[in-house]
């Protein structure tokens, strides 16, 4: 559904569930210039999905995304991001641009 709500808004999806050794990523996405690395989060509350992306995570993240970007030299030149998309029941999935900052 994730990438759906990402294809539906413009994205071209690069990735999904890119595991790398210590880390993995729900989705890459790109649309431009900017490739996202989108970690999907559904909990009960909008707040519940956002505090499950705690340090950790990120760390874990970052590692995955510095996986990927090395096998992937040309996304170099491109601005890079770390989103969020919160599924929370009864609503539609909310993208939170800029959720988490990617140590790269």
């Amino acid at each position: 559904l994730a990438r759906l709500f990402l294809r539906l808004t413009g994205w071209r999806i690069l990735a999904h569930s890119y595991a790398a050794h210590g880390g993995e990523i729900d989705v890459i996405a790109r649309r431009g210039d900017l490739i996202i690395f989108v970690e999907v989060k559904a909990r009960k509350s909008r707040d519940a999905a956002l505090l499950a992306i705690d340090g950790r995570k990120v760390a874990r993240l970052s590692k995955a995304a510095r996986h990927w970007l090395a096998r992937h030299p040309e996304a170099q030149t491109c601005g890079l991001r770390g989103d969020a998309i919160l599924m929370v029941p009864w609503r539609w999935p909310e993208r939170v641009e800029g959720a988490f900052e990617l140590a790269l």
